[in-house]
């Protein structure tokens, strides 16, 4: 994680989460579920998620560090519930 101030924005506080799922299908579902989750307070941060080669890499900013540090950990909260949702019954699970 890389918590740099931004000069260039109005959002002074960025950093960078990237995961790797090892495959593209487990990412999106990750994806996919944490997508629907939108930020509690969007006028103070901002979070921008992409899928690439098995990764989920997810883009915070903030206009406070407090802000920034909230969002994140609650973030990583639901996407530890949803990786371990996936370990438990994703692929290769019997119905």
């Amino acid at each position: 994680m890389d918590v740099t101030p931004d000069a260039q924005s109005q959002w002074d506080f960025s950093c960078d989460l990237e995961v790797d799922f090892g495959s593209e299908e487990n990412a999106s579902i990750v994806y996919a579920t944490l997508m629907v989750d939108k930020e509690l307070q969007p006028d103070k941060v901002k979070r921008l998620m992409t899928v690439s080669n098995g990764k989920l890499l997810v883009h915070f900013e903030a206009i406070e560090a407090r802000f920034l540090r909230a969002s994140f950990s609650a973030f990583v909260d639901v996407l530890t519930l949803a990786t371990k949702t996936i370990e438990e019954f994703g692929p290769g699970m019997e119905l």
